[in-house]
């Protein structure tokens, strides 16, 4: 990881506003499942990424969680101070909009476990025919490729390409969506050409990343706000072929890599135990599978379509 979160006390969070100059801060209220997380931030580049990647809440809706991305010589790159008692985040000298939007998701995950009921799933959700299914995996494992790889398919539809939440209904798991518009890299269409036209009326930032709307590529009709979960992919460079996992083996998985979310602000026993009760219910709930990725994006896809369709031998 870049960066490390510290946490802080109120009165910490209070000496830090107390210096802010906010006549000179940008705001935006963005709706983010249920929750209204505002940003107060000094760059304009922040500012329109963030307004296009979430959904606008009303100006005269009260914040549930405030995020500050604001330069300040004091603090080293990448820092980020975190005031968990009143749902306030400092990130200072931080340049890369993937880390600050995956911050805000953070930041609405951390209210809606402790009061809601609802998790957080740091990993792509797809629908195919009324059937949902989600990729996990290790930063490089390929699920951002393959979930755009599913996407050519016109039987499928998006929920979420890197972050969801889900709760639990009685014997259901449902996953909704987090995001309006998503984050995606440039090179996307090097695995995946159908995506050419997307990218080239993009505006890229200096990490070669652009906030995108996917509708423009695969119709507004196959962006989908929730799904019923039926499985759970693990897709992972470190393995061959595919096997189911049980539900220990898959929580013992998850829980060794940290739900494989490097951005959870608050590790405290109290959370560990939280987050454990909920997977545990997910994976009680869904067919989790354990997938090594083949030598090409295509190669792997073929595999993952299979297991979707419920053709593929496990």
């Amino acid at each position: 990881m870049g960066y490390e979160i510290v946490l802080i006390d109120s009165a910490e969070k209070d000496s830090l506003l107390t210096a802010l100059d906010r006549s000179k801060l940008y705001e935006v209220r963005s709706e983010i499942y249920g929750c209204c997380i505002k940003l107060l931030t000094d760059s304009n580049d922040v500012r329109l990424r963030f307004s296009e990647n979430f959904f606008f809440a009303s100006q005269s809706i009260r914040s549930h969680g405030r995020l500050f991305v604001l330069y300040n010589a004091a603090f080293p790159e990448n820092a980020v101070r975190y005031d968990p008692a009143s749902k306030t985040a400092f990130l200072f000298n931080m340049t890369y909009y993937g880390w600050i939007k995956s911050i805000a998701l953070a930041l609405a995950g951390d209210i809606l476990e402790d009061g809601h009921g609802i998790a957080s799933c740091h990993g792509a959700c797809l629908d195919r025919r009324g059937e949902g299914f989600a990729i996990v995996g290790t930063s490089g494992a390929g699920k951002t490729t393959q979930t755009y790889g599913f996407l050519l398919d016109r039987a499928v539809r998006a929920i979420a390409d890197d972050w969801f939440f889900f709760r639990i209904f009685g014997e259901e798991a449902l996953a909704y969506s987090s995001e309006k518009n998503f984050y995606i890299r440039s090179d996307l269409a090097a695995a995946w050409p159908g995506f050419a036209p997307l990218l080239e009326r993009s505006d890229y930032d200096a990490e070669g990343r652009a906030v995108v709307d996917l509708r423009w590529a695969i119709g507004k009709g196959r962006i989908f706000p929730l799904t019923t979960l039926r499985r759970l992919l693990v897709l992972t460079p470190d393995a061959e072929g595919v096997r189911r996992l049980s539900t220990e083996e898959a929580l013992f998985l998850l829980e060794t890599h940290s739900y494989f979310n490097p951005h959870l602000l608050v590790k405290s026993g109290y959370k560990a135990q939280l987050r454990q009760q909920y997977y545990r219910q997910l994976l009680e709930r869904v067919e989790v599978l354990l997938v090594g990725r083949k030598g090409t994006p295509g190669e792997t896809l073929a595999v993952l379509r299979e297991i979707i369709e419920g053709k593929y031998p496990v």
